[in-house]
């Protein structure tokens, strides 16, 4: 179980998380599967986050931390932590998430007893301050047309196989490059598949729900029309699913 082929790099970008960072590398350090290695790229912050991630490196050899030479964004970082990873398998945590202390432990066996090459899961929405919002289950498997509809693939709870796959990057756009990573994928593999429970933890931030969903449906148009280059009939399409899966998914809540 822990030979080296078994490996998991984890992908962390910092950007001045001094308040939540800790947290969530505590949560990475409480892994019940121990195979892994944590790779933290700051972005030149301006707190104290690299002395905080520092001391984590110096007392666990498997956390290393690199820092980039200009502000760069959270592609940038997460794509140098992918270059510097050693591990078979390439997982995603941000500095303010969390995982659930089973998280590893449950996808790798999901990722090898079925050979796959990308797997997720479900996760909670918690707010800053901890306390529990909801529940989001997606669907069992999406494919690459399922996922041009509605990103149901959450960051932190993604996994991939870098021996089937190769090292796949992040684009460099400022946002969904997550969700243009997963399209990268799924361009090479039928579907993603999905454990239909919550291991993970998402951190929703502060801003004003109805200003940010305006922002997210623009971004969304712009990545079909910039990134994607759909013409305007595509894209409409894709965007009125999305707006339509978007409207249609809700947490479960207490």
């Amino acid at each position: 179980m822990n030979s080296n082929s078994d490996l998991i790099s984890i992908i962390m970008p910092t950007y001045n998380s001094s308040k939540t960072v800790c947290e969530s590398i505590d949560s990475v350090l409480a892994q019940t599967y121990p195979n892994w290695e944590l790779i933290i790229t700051d972005d030149c912050s301006s707190d104290d986050t690299y002395a905080l991630v520092s001391s984590y490196a110096k007392n666990d050899q498997r956390i290393k931390v690199f820092v980039n030479a200009i502000n760069s964004g959270a592609g940038v970082s997460r794509n140098n932590s992918i270059e510097n990873a050693n591990g078979r398998y390439i997982a995603f945590l941000d500095s303010d998430d969390l995982w659930k202390n089973k998280k590893l432990e449950l996808q790798i066996s999901f990722i090898k007893d079925n050979n796959y090459q990308l797997v997720y899961s479900g996760y909670d929405k918690i707010d800053s301050n901890g306390n529990y919002i909801s529940r989001i289950i997606p669907p069992a498997k999406v494919s690459y047309d399922r996922l041009l509809k509605s990103n149901v693939i959450g960051c932190l709870t993604a996994l991939y196989d870098t021996h089937t796959l190769g090292k796949v990057y992040m684009p460099t756009i400022r946002k969904r490059q997550d969700m243009a990573l997963w399209l990268k994928i799924l361009k090479q593999t039928d579907y993603a598949y999905c454990i239909p429970e919550s291991l993970a933890l998402y951190r929703e931030g502060h801003q004003s729900l109805s200003s940010n969903k305006v922002k997210i449906l623009f971004t969304q148009w712009l990545f079909y029309r910039h990134y994607l280059k759909f013409d305007v009939f595509r894209s409409s399409y894709y965007f009125l699913n999305y707006i339509f899966y978007g409207l249609k998914k809700h947490g479960v809540k207490k």
